[in-house]
């Protein structure tokens, strides 16, 4: 089964959501699952407390008692000389200049969204949070020179 983990905000995001997923699984009888995060190459956050207890949890609860998770790379040495062959073969290609590197081949939609479209959207977090720090420079604005909006209305002192 592969699953989706760490969503955050209002955005849909990839499904099936990882705890779903362990709850399917469970209903399905499953007793014994080994969790492999493929997109981690070190140990971190989302393996060390959301795999290994907040997913452990949620198994536990839908009836998957043997729960494992491989661990992550790391510093293996295999991963670690495979690392280094990239590093090497790279070098060997001809250099490109960032500029080079940096140009799309095709054409793709690029994040953030700049037109607005209304309800729960990449844009519409995109706008809000836009909205948020002007909102926010404006607060420390007036906190420092003591003359604004706030102030005016009473709200401040």
């Amino acid at each position: 089964t592969l699953a989706y983990q760490s969503r955050v905000g209002p955005v849909e995001w990839l499904q099936p959501y990882t705890e779903d997923a362990l709850k399917e699984l469970g209903a399905q009888g499953v007793n014994d699952l080994v969790v492999v995060p493929i997109s981690f190459v070190s140990e971190h956050i989302e393996t060390l407390q959301e795999i290994d207890i907040e997913y452990r949890e949620i198994a536990e609860e839908a009836g998957i008692h043997n729960f494992r998770r491989v661990p992550a790379p790391n510093t293996h040495p295999i991963f670690i000389r495979a690392l280094a062959d990239l590093v090497v073969e790279a070098l060997q290609k001809p250099s490109l200049k960032l500029s080079q590197v940096t140009q799309m081949k095709k054409k793709v939609k690029m994040y953030p969204p700049e037109s607005w479209e209304w309800g729960i959207t990449t844009s519409a977090e995109v706008w809000n949070g836009r909205i948020a720090m002007l909102g926010f420079i404006a607060l420390i604005i007036e906190l420092v020179t003591g003359r604004g909006l706030l102030h005016l209305v009473g709200l401040l002192q």
